[in-house]
Parts: C-alpha cells; sequence; structure tokens
C-alpha cells in the first residue's frame, strides 16, 4: 500500500473528523422518520452496497473462502456491535453520557495497540489521550443530567470495546486483507445483521420517506458510512492505530460546532473548554518521545530492514 504523505494524512484526518462529527445532528433529524436500528441497517449496507461497485473492479483481492471469517468478525464489531449497541443504549442514557463512554474507544484503541501491536507508548501519550476524554466529558457535560442506567452504562462501554476491538482487528489482519473489501464486506455483513434484527424488533412502515429523510439517508450513507470508513482504515493501515484513534476526540468538537449550526444549539464555556483539552490532546499523543517507553531505535531498524528488502 502506498504511503501516505504528511499532507495527504492531514487531508483525510480533517475530512474524517468533518463527516463523522456531522453525522450526529443529522442522525438525530432523521430519527423521527425511522426506527433507530433499521436505519443503522439501512445506511450500513446501502455504503457498502455503494463501496461494492468500486471493489468489483478488483474481484480477484476478494478470497471470499479465505477471508470469510475475518469479514464476519469486523463486520460484528465494527458495524453490528458499534452501531448496534450505540443505537439500543441511547435509549437508557443521556446522550452525553453515552457519547462519553463510546470515546474511551481512544484510550482503549492506544492501550491495544500497545499490547498487541507494539505501537510506541510513552508517558506523554498515555498524557494526551486521558486529557483528551477529559475533553469529551466537558462537552458531554451538559447532556449527562437524568437518570443513570446500569444497562445503558455497560452498552456504552460495549460499543466503545468494539470499535476498539474491531479496528485492531483489522489493523492485525491487513496484510491479508485488500482494504476496499474489508470495508464493504463488514458494512454489507453488518448491515444485513442490523436489518435482520431490525425487521424482528421494529416495522418497516413506521419509517417516513420523506424528501429530507432520503437526502440525510443518502449524505450519511455515502459520506459518513462508505467513505468514512474507508478514510479511517486507510489512515489506520499507513500509522499508528493509537495516534489515529487520538484524532477521534475531534469528534465531538465538530459534532457540537454542526448541532450549533443545524439544530441552533447555543455555544457553552464547557465547549470551549473541551476544545482547549482536546487541542491539547492530538498534541501530546503526536510529540515523539525519546525516552524509554519509545521504540524508536527499533522502528529505524524496521525501517531499514524494509529499505534493503
Amino acid at each position: 500500500m502506498k504511503t501516505l504523505t504528511p499532507k495527504a494524512t492531514l487531508w483525510l484526518v480533517l475530512i474524517l473528523v468533518m463527516v463523522w462529527g456531522i453525522n450526529w445532528p443529522l442522525t438525530k433529524l432523521a430519527l423521527p422518520d425511522i426506527p433507530p436500528i433499521l436505519f443503522s441497517g439501512i445506511r450500513t449496507l446501502l455504503g457498502g452496497l455503494i463501496l461494492l461497485m468500486f471493489a468489483m473492479r478488483h474481484r480477484e483481492t476478494l478470497r471470499l473462502r479465505q477471508n470469510a471469517w475475518t469479514y464476519l468478525v469486523l463486520a460484528i464489531l465494527n458495524i453490528a456491535g458499534y452501531y448496534g449497541l450505540q443505537t439500543v443504549g441511547l435509549r437508557y442514557l443521556p446522550a452525553g453520557l453515552f457519547s462519553t463512554l463510546v470515546f474511551l474507544q481512544p484510550i482503549l484503541l492506544g492501550l491495544f495497540s500497545w499490547l498487541w501491536l507494539g505501537e510506541r507508548m510513552f508517558p506523554m501519550k498515555v498524557i494526551g489521550l486521558v486529557l483528551g476524554f477529559g475533553g469529551v466529558i466537558v462537552i458531554s457535560s451538559g447532556g449527562m443530567a437524568g437518570h443513570l442506567s446500569v444497562l445503558g452504562i455497560v452498552l456504552g462501554l460495549a460499543s466503545g470495546l468494539c470499535w476498539a476491538l474491531g479496528t485492531i482487528y483489522m489493523k492485525k489482519k491487513s496484510k491479508q486483507l485488500d482494504s476496499i473489501w474489508a470495508v464493504t464486506m463488514q458494512l454489507i455483513f453488518g448491515g444485513i445483521i442490523l436489518n435482520g434484527i431490525g425487521l424482528t424488533t421494529e416495522k418497516w412502515s413506521d419509517i417516513h420517506w420523506t424528501p429530507s429523510f432520503i437526502g440525510i439517508l443518502l449524505f450519511i450513507s455515502v459520506f459518513v458510512i462508505a467513505m468514512g470508513w474507508m478514510i479511517y482504515f486507510k489512515l489506520i493501515d499507513n500509522g499508528e492505530a493509537g495516534t489515529v484513534g487520538s484524532y477521534t476526540f475531534m469528534i465531538p468538537v465538530l459534532s457540537t460546532i454542526f448541532s450549533m449550526v443545524i439544530l441552533k444549539e447555543s455555544l457553552t464555556l464547557t465547549f470551549v473548554v473541551g476544545l482547549v483539552l482536546i487541542a491539547g490532546s492530538v498534541y501530546l499523543v503526536n510529540t515523539d518521545s525519546p525516552g524509554k517507553w519509545g521504540n524508536r531505535s527499533s522502528r529505524a531498524n524496521e525501517t531499514k530492514s524494509c529499505t534493503n528488502e
């Protein structure tokens, strides 16, 4: 796979946090017109079918018999688990608290990538991840009032855990997978699972096919689901999973900004404080450390070895 330049990486990160940030207020606008699980299933399946048109140009890299189990595991973790648990969990907890639990994902991802992928871990990175999570807590604090459900807390943590584990699994299997087929198949398999659950627990007749809903559905399916997941895993393939995960702390920031514009929500002091914390988090996580926690010499040797090969 061609290595991304720093400039290309920056642009992809900006596009990703933009489209995933606007997803939250658009989803809130769409939910009055469709049951939540069916909405998750339809948008992920549609996103997968859109990517399928591009993936079919490289049929030989599908290797379905060899990779079927991997595609299914990715679908269960990244799509059915992440979206499904998220959709159900929002019924039991205030949105602010639930999103905070889900965004434990970057911390879990940083920990798992250190334990299982051998990625660097150094004090500033640890502080940065914790600082970023603190920023998410501050930004989400306005939506934390209300009844606390143990089940909702478990579902929120499980949603973030599924996302982290799915990212790690994709990174570990990246050498045997073609990225576009990996994203396409997990979206299709995950969409089928979610639609199956939705059709047994919700009613298709409750969907209101209004022009605004159709527009939101198409935008989310194309840009948030199909393009967003492709960009996310391309960044994961080309960099450290823990470092890429730190950028997802920016999603609640963009989500709040778009909510101010689209849903006419007001600017608060907690948002400004949270934004400062998250900006500091991204800086610290991306600050290299020559200390004993780092593996700079081993990375240099790896690079030299690859060059010699």
